[in-house]
This record gives C-alpha cells, structure tokens and sequence, in this order.
C-alpha cells in the first residue's frame, strides 16, 4: 500500500519548532515536553494548551484494540464536524508531519503564518478535499516532504534507515468545536473522545494517553509534547 517512505521524526519539541517555523508558522505557540500525566507535572505545561501529540509503539494488543474500536465506531456511529481536518497517512513514516499538520490545520485560528508559509498554502488548498485526497496531495508537496527529510535528520538519535521498521507512532489530539479528537492518519475517521474546553483540554488529552498506555503496561515508550502559547 505505502509507495513513498520518508525518514521517521523524533519526537523531539526543538525539531517540531524548527520543523513548523521552516513551513512558515510564527513562534508564538511553540511545542514543549509533557514530562508525566500527574496533576504536578501537568501543571508545569505552558497554557493554553491547543493540541497534545502522543507517540506511542504499535503493538499487537493495541492493534487488537484499534480494529475492535473502528468496528464499534462503524456500529454505533459518531458525529464529527464539518470543521476538523483530517487526513490519511498513505506515506510510511509521515506519522510525525502528519501529527503535525493536524495540530496545526485544526487551530488555524489561534496560530499566525507568515504571508509566504508554505504551510499554510497547503492547508488552504487542501482544506476542503477528502481525507485521501489530501494524503494525496500531501505526498506530492516538495516544500513539506524537502522540510521534513532535513527536520528528521536533526534529531538527537541518529536517522534510522528508510527501510528500517519503526513501530512507533504519531498520533494528534485537538479540540474542535468543544469536543476532543483524536486524529490518527492509519485510522478510516477522526475518533471523537466526548466533550472539552480549552481550560481543560490538556487533561482531557491525556486522559486518553493513559488509556494507550494502560492497554500496553509493560511498555514504556510513551512520549506526550503539547503545543502551548509562547
């Protein structure tokens, strides 16, 4: 299915910064480390808090879960918005822009672009197509695909190859209308995770991320940055 592979990006703030600031997103929200989902720890994040990314690894119980819940989804059915943005992931090892792209095309309204970002041309023109056409048009974007290879070499671990198995995954929370997403581009839809507000939007999220990590105990793989007013 996956043609293009791209290299995997770390899950590292400095390189999502540098990465957002280069596709033309001014700095006045900038992506930071949420060091542990106790209430301490959370309390120490910057607010407001506009979307949480979790990386998490792919494992055969969550595997399991994840077609159990698409199947629950497709039975009972959920509304989502009209309003969130959402794409597939067509490209191996894109997780990373992908999460990035969702947490920045679902608060366009809070974030400033430079006039000639080429980010946010690719928002614009993408906006109103399907999910698979934005993939789509995604794997054709040079400026973006250009942007990430370099971004991904700046990590603090050295590159993996392209051929490389990375089962660790991206994955972007927002808030859109008052209800919490969950955006992840290897699922057919959004998956909506019940009601939120801005002031509670950062513990909302990682309500969520517990549950990924309780379903994998023994895993510890988990990293959670969150996007926060500079």
């Amino acid at each position: 299915m996956e043609g293009q592979r791209w290299l995997p990006l770390e899950a590292n703030p400095d390189v999502m910064n540098q990465f957002l600031r280069q596709l033309g997103l001014q700095p006045s929200w900038q992506f930071g480390d949420v060091y542990g989902l106790e209430p301490e720890l959370l309390s120490m994040v910057p607010r407001p808090v506009c979307a949480v990314l979790l990386l998490f690894p792919v494992t055969e119980k969550y595997e399991s879960y994840r077609l159990e819940e698409e199947a629950k989804i497709k039975l009972q059915g959920q509304e989502v918005s009209p309003e969130v943005y959402f794409m597939k992931q067509t490209i191996g090892n894109a997780c990373g822009t992908i999460g990035l792209i969702h947490a920045v095309a679902n608060n366009q309204g809070v974030l400033e672009f430079e006039s000639n970002s080429a980010l946010k041309k690719f928002l614009d023109q993408s906006g109103p197509m399907s999910p698979e056409e934005k993939a789509a048009f995604l794997e054709r974007d040079e400026s973006i695909r250009v942007t990430h290879e370099s971004s991904a070499q700046e990590g603090q671990t050295e590159a993996p190859s392209l051929d490389e198995k990375v089962d660790l995954h991206f994955i972007a929370f927002v808030n859109v209308g008052g209800h919490l997403y969950e955006l992840d581009g290897r699922k057919p839809f959004p998956v909506v995770h019940g009601k939120t507000t801005e002031d509670n939007f950062l513990e909302d999220a990682t309500v969520v991320c517990k549950k990924f990590m309780s379903r994998d105990p023994e895993e510890l793989r988990f990293t959670v940055v969150a996007l926060s007013k500079a």
